[in-house]
């Protein structure tokens, strides 16, 4: 199971970084990946990254604001959120894959979340 950590209450147009230590450790053909969900609504995805090669894929909602990033020797899963918008607030979640994909259906070892609230 991911354990994510880093989430918090911050005024818009500011910045948090939300980290995730993954279950194990990563193989180079995995995809982690962040989502996010507010309560009522399906699980969005945010961003994902391919262990080995570190390729990123980003949700157009948050390209140019988010930044996914590893740190293969850690296991650990990072989301650099800059520019934070109200819309932006939910529970932040972070799983496992091994291939890329948009929804939360292939992914596994879901943690319990982290809140991020933005407030206007």
């Amino acid at each position: 199971q991911m354990v994510e950590s880093g989430g918090g209450l911050v005024q818009a147009g500011g910045s948090l970084r939300l980290s995730c230590v993954a279950s194990g450790r990563p193989f180079s053909s995995h995809v982690l990946a962040w989502f996010r969900q507010t309560p009522g609504k399906e699980r969005e995805f945010v961003a994902a990254i391919r262990w080995g090669y570190g390729t990123t894929y980003y949700a157009d909602s948050v390209k140019g604001r988010f930044t996914i990033s590893r740190d293969k020797a850690e296991s650990t899963l990072y989301l650099q959120m800059n520019s934070l918008k109200p819309e932006d607030a939910a529970l932040y979640y972070c799983a496992k894959a091994n291939s890329y994909d948009t929804s939360p259906t292939p992914y596994r070892d879901w943690g319990q979340g982290t809140q991020v609230t933005v407030s206007s």
